[in-house]
């Protein structure tokens, strides 16, 4: 099953993100993909933030993987330079790490990704409007969905 959601202005994202991450659980994994400025980073900002984690969030684009600490451990992951690059970093590492991993261009290590995962597209209507269309993969993913959307 696929959820279409629709924001209206960023408010709304971050609303979005805040919903799902009340119903957090160890080893999530958020898969975001979408063109550039179509608020992959400000998802996982407003998702930080419910988790309490205080820092500024960044698109980890040169890091790769940036750890924070709040309620549960998070690790945002931005993949695209793994594109043209296919090695092993160890990224399938941080799915069993109990914390909750949100990753940026997934769509660019879908070989690697766990069977078990929330998959979100994010498709730029205009300037402000960004369609969300939520994949849940594994009965925990489906009840979440059920819950908050």
């Amino acid at each position: 099953m696929q959820y279409k959601i629709t924001a209206y202005d960023e408010d709304e994202t971050i609303e979005l993100a805040q919903n799902i991450e009340s119903e957090k659980f160890a080893n999530m994994v958020i898969c975001l993909e979408g063109d550039l400025g179509s608020g992959k980073t400000v998802f996982a900002k407003a998702f930080a933030l419910a988790m309490g984690i205080t820092e500024n969030i960044t698109s980890p684009t040169f890091n790769i993987i940036k750890e924070y600490e709040g309620e549960m451990k998070l690790f945002h992951m931005d993949v695209y330079r793994l594109s043209d690059v296919k090695q092993d970093i160890g990224i399938e590492e941080y799915f069993i790490k109990k914390g909750i991993c949100i990753i940026e261009w997934s769509d660019l290590i879908e070989d690697i990704l766990p069977k078990n995962r929330l998959d979100i597209k994010i498709r730029i209507i205009d300037e402000n409007t960004r369609q969300f269309i939520i994949t849940p993969h594994g009965s925990k993913y489906e009840d979440l969905c059920e819950r908050v959307l």
